[in-house]
């Protein structure tokens, strides 16, 4: 059993391996071909033109917006839900709470798609005018990230000791001192890794996004949010299905600069957590 184990704990990092390799070979040569500077900051893309132009900068910028947006907008609601459901609600209301939080989870992309577009959409056009924009694929991404950050903080909450909150409040402090000053602290490594895995789903969702977010492969400021841009797998998925030769090669190599983010992700978060565990 103990090499059965060894063999399931490596394949996860077989995967990646393979996925990384798929992507290098794939997608390399496009960005040699192509030049990585005009690759990574150009701001034209047209595979259709006559030279073609491969600039996946507007889309870059894209994920980011709507990434940074959706998070500014799921991490308070979700690590104050999950504080809610740890150390303030009954358990009578804790079960139905949770069993509510996993069914949001369960639910497909492409529903939510539809719910933003049905619903989100409509209300942000009543603001602005312009309902397929960025703030729309925003709030709909926090809404779908809600799930992984409260589920993922409360465990973290929930599994620190409670002689701290029981020394603490011998030591003459409060409940709500207990709870905000001694548990979510020392919670936090967990809170950091619900709020990265956030990242990493608000990165990676294709189908809601395309539905809400206008897809305008072209650059817009950070303040713009109600105009409509195209994010990096919005881009891989719209184009794929006919794409071919340097067009589908570049496609590849967005998704191997979408990987590299990732990392960098998980690895930003690993230094900013052994800082503040030190």
């Amino acid at each position: 059993m103990k090499y059965a184990f060894i063999v399931a704990a490596s394949f996860s990092i077989i995967s990646i391996i393979l996925i990384f390799y798929f992507l290098v070979v794939n997608g390399l040569p496009a960005i040699i071909e192509i030049g990585f500077i005009e690759f990574m900051f150009g701001t034209k893309w047209t595979p259709g033109n006559v030279p073609p132009s491969f600039g996946i900068f507007p889309m870059i910028l894209g994920s980011i917006y709507v990434t940074a947006y959706s998070i500014l907008i799921a991490a308070p609601v979700g690590i104050g839900a999950a504080i809610y459901i740890t150390f303030e609600s009954s358990k009578k209301v804790k079960e139905p709470i949770k069993t509510l939080i996993n069914l949001l989870a369960g639910i497909p992309s492409v529903v939510y798609g539809f719910f933003g577009l049905v619903v989100i959409v409509p209300l942000v056009r009543n603001i602005d005018g312009n309902g397929n924009s960025i703030l729309s694929a925003s709030i709909l991404l926090g809404l779908m990230i809600l799930p992984t950050i409260i589920s993922m903080s409360h465990n973290a909450m929930e599994n620190v000791d409670k002689v701290l909150y029981d020394s603490a409040i011998a030591l003459g402090a409060t409940h709500e001192q207990a709870v905000y000053k001694v548990m979510v602290p020392a919670a936090k490594s967990g809170v950091m890794a619900s709020l990265v895995l956030g990242i990493g789903r608000a990165i990676g969702e294709t189908m809601a996004v395309i539905m809400v977010i206008g897809n305008q492969a072209i650059i817009r400021l950070p303040f713009d949010i109600f105009k409509g841009v195209r994010t990096l797998t919005g881009n891989i998925v719209i184009e794929m299905g006919y794409a071919a030769g340097l067009h589908r090669s570049a496609l590849i190599s967005t998704g191997l600069v979408l990987f590299v983010f990732i990392i960098l992700v998980n690895s930003l978060f690993n230094v900013i957590n052994k800082g503040t565990n030190k």
